[in-house]
């Protein structure tokens, strides 16, 4: 009987450790940073197309008060 219970306490200890050095390696290490600062790695490639996709949805959404900006809905910010 002793014996299971100190297999049960060495199975769940073991569970335990594996558990909390599952996140040991969290993170961007510095030698990965060159690779996701690439331009093709961003959210957002092009930033043109995000500034006129930007532009037009707060000129359509900014009646309604949408971003944070005012102004009508007519486009004439």
């Amino acid at each position: 009987m002793r014996i299971r219970k100190l297999f049960i306490a060495f199975i769940i200890s073991t569970i335990a450790a594996f558990s909390l050095g599952g996140c040991a390696s969290m993170g961007v290490n510095v030698w990965e940073r060159d690779i996701l600062a690439k331009p093709a790695m961003q959210l957002d490639a092009n930033a043109n197309d995000h500034a006129l996709d930007d532009h037009i949805y707060f000129s359509k959404e900014a009646s309604s008060g949408g971003r944070g900006f005012g102004g009508g809905g007519c486009g004439c910010n």
